[in-house]
């Protein structure tokens, strides 16, 4: 029986971050010019592996029942937003070079997950 591997988890976790974060950066550049708008951040990935408690899951009915913890990325205010004539704190250039961190961060992740894929496929081929 062929147990599912770590890895592809934390993978699907992060491109759910990244998407959440990319969807983030794209509602503060569709407000670059709303008046009083905040900037929005989505809590770095780091911090959401550090808050969820690795556990482990039932892979068998007669196994004792561990709970998972669910994984949800809040929005929040960026830190120390700075008021720009337009009383809103969205920066172009900065949302700009998020998304392409964001990008960078998924194409690494797309890479990673693919190269195990096919390591695991040559480990199985007889």
């Amino acid at each position: 029986m062929v147990q599912s591997v770590q890895l592809f988890e934390l993978a699907a976790q992060q491109a759910r971050w990244l998407a959440a974060r990319q969807s983030a950066i794209a509602g503060n550049i569709a407000n670059v010019n709303t008046p009083g708008y905040g900037t929005v951040e989505i809590e770095p990935f780091e911090r959401v592996l550090n808050s969820h408690r690795v556990s482990m899951v039932n892979t068998a009915p007669g196994h004792i029942p561990i709970g998972g913890a669910g994984s949800s990325y809040g929005l929040r205010a960026a830190d120390e937003p700075s008021m720009l004539p337009s009383e809103n704190s969205v920066v172009l250039e900065n949302e700009l070079i998020k998304s392409s961190e964001v990008r960078r961060a998924f194409d690494l992740n797309t890479a990673i997950v693919k190269s195990f894929h096919r390591m695991m496929m040559m480990n199985t081929k007889v």
